[in-house]
């Protein structure tokens, strides 16, 4: 390698850590500035809590709420629904964008369902699906999937024309195309879908939790709320930021690798 390529590196080394140190000192400056405000009462401490108490809660609800139960609980909803909403999104994209006087026609009616406000739904959905998890997957796909479908059809529709035009030269059939050019050349439109469709999953499945669950981080919210444990909602809350970023940077991971082949 050369020394301006070397220099280069560093350079890009040099920055990640400074992105990194500033992303761990905003984090820091928050959770001291929470935790003095709250305790030198210039905050309701009983309203926002406190990390100290937050923590506790968390140990609590440990030991006495078998908290890894509902944990694993929300993270299955959420990760079923979500598998289901990318499956199911990638594949009415590509029939949309394969046959376009179907989009023309259906463009409204997915502009109006993104428009519709799920919650009012979930009577509805509970009356089909039943009061259990099937209701809670159902609220989440309501949620992600109009939101996938339509990144993810425009991403293919952003695609070099002159590229179509290319393969259509070469004699390229629909598949090929659609395997060899649509498709990996929508990779990044893909991974900002996903990044997308996890974070509203998650709020798919905290909306049906609110309204059908016995179990879950989603329960332990509303549950708190309504015996004024608002530790307990914080914790909740708390928990949940955790599992959304954890959750986002196994995409980006993906994102990574998928963008080095």
């Amino acid at each position: 390698m050369s020394k301006e390529h070397i220099k280069y590196l560093k350079k890009l080394k040099k920055e990640k850590y400074l992105i990194i140190f500033f992303q761990f000192l905003i984090l820091a400056t928050f959770i001291i500035s929470w935790e003095f405000l709250s305790s030198k009462k210039i905050i309701n401490p009983f309203i926002f809590s406190s990390p100290s108490n937050i923590i506790k809660t968390i140990n609590s609800l440990s030991i006495n709420y078998d908290l890894l139960s509902h944990i694993n609980t929300t993270l299955y909803e959420t990760l079923i629904a979500f598998i289901l909403g990318i499956t199911i999104s990638f594949i009415i994209a590509i029939i949309l964008y394969e046959f376009k006087i179907l989009n023309k026609i259906l463009d409204p009616y997915l502009t109006m369902l993104n428009s519709l406000p799920k919650v009012a739904l979930g009577p509805l959905i509970i009356i089909i699906a039943g009061a259990n998890t099937k209701s809670i997957i159902v609220m989440a796909l309501l949620i992600n999937l109009i939101v996938g479908i339509m990144s993810i059809y425009n991403g293919f529709n952003n695609i070099d024309p002159d590229l179509i035009k290319l393969f259509k030269t070469f004699n390229a059939n629909k598949l090929d195309t659609l395997f060899k050019l649509t498709i990996p050349a929508s990779y990044k439109t893909i991974i900002s879908s996903l990044k997308l469709n996890i974070s509203m999953t998650l709020i798919g499945v905290i909306m049906g939790e609110f309204l059908v669950s016995q179990k879950g981080l989603g329960y332990l919210i509303i549950y708190g709320t309504q015996v004024f444990n608002l530790n307990m909602v914080m914790a909740g809350i708390v928990l949940l930021v955790i599992i959304s970023f954890v959750l986002y940077k196994i995409i980006t991971k993906i994102e990574k690798k998928l963008l080095k082949n």
